[in-house]
């Protein structure tokens, strides 16, 4: 082990990682805005929408990520003339667009089943006592449904989100220069992979136990009626 070289593999990879940290947290920012829609229309879409999202789930979820972003990047290439007369080639172009296409996508197939799970986790009692005390309508889902949704379903997406981090690592295959992109450039360069490799590994965890303390933040903050009462005086 040369841990100079570590030392000096550190300092090279650390660049990537606001690029990775920026492809996690636009895929996960929209594929949870597009799960939230695909998880309402599963609910309350009807057979129609309850046939769409179980499709659009199946494909996704049942197809590696890494053949979705190679589908993405390399096969609409050959609908070229089609895209630059829809003016969408400007962003198929681009292999970091490309990346983030690929990886919200997956994550929302992911992500509205937990999303679905945590809507029907919410009882007919607790919305019948909202509907006994006025509310109805939007009030009723901002302020009893999807709190206690999300309450339910943050133990499972904080996992997807974990999974989308280290997920992003696939944008190296189509050129992204991430953490590891770069480490891949290096190992090239030095032949030193196992070094290369452990470093990066290193970055990735110190990373996930950062984002795995926020998550337990958070969790704690939406549920109140968990929390440890303090001794009574008396």
């Amino acid at each position: 082990m040369d841990f100079a070289f570590m030392w000096e593999t550190f300092l090279t990879l650390l660049p990537g990682l606001p690029l990775t940290l920026e492809l996690a947290a636009t895929s996960i920012l929209a594929g949870g805005i597009l799960a939230l829609v695909i998880s309402l229309v599963a609910v309350a879409g009807g057979p129609i929408g309850r046939g769409f999202t179980r499709g659009y789930v199946f494909v996704f979820r049942g197809s590696p990520l890494l053949v979705q972003m190679f589908l993405i990047y390399y096969g609409l290439g050959q609908f070229r003339p089609l895209l630059q007369e829809l003016g969408l080639w400007v962003i198929f172009r681009e292999p970091y667009w490309c990346a983030v296409i690929a990886l919200t996508l997956n994550t929302a197939a992911y992500t509205s089943e937990i999303f679905r799970g945590g809507l029907q986790a919410v009882s007919v009692q607790q919305v019948e006592a909202a509907r006994a005390c006025g509310m109805s309508g939007p009030l009723l889902f901002r302020r009893i449904v999807l709190p206690i949704a999300i309450r339910q379903a943050l133990p499972a997406y904080g996992n997807e989100v974990i999974l989308m981090l280290k997920a992003t690592a696939l944008a190296s295959v189509i050129t992204i220069m991430e953490v590891t992109g770069l480490a891949g450039k290096l190992i090239a360069d030095s032949f030193r992979a196992f070094e290369v490799f452990i470093v990066a590994g290193a970055i990735y965890l110190a990373v996930t136990f950062l984002v795995t303390r926020l998550l337990m933040i958070i969790e704690f903050w939406l549920s109140p009626h968990l929390r440890m009462r303090p001794p009574s005086l008396t």
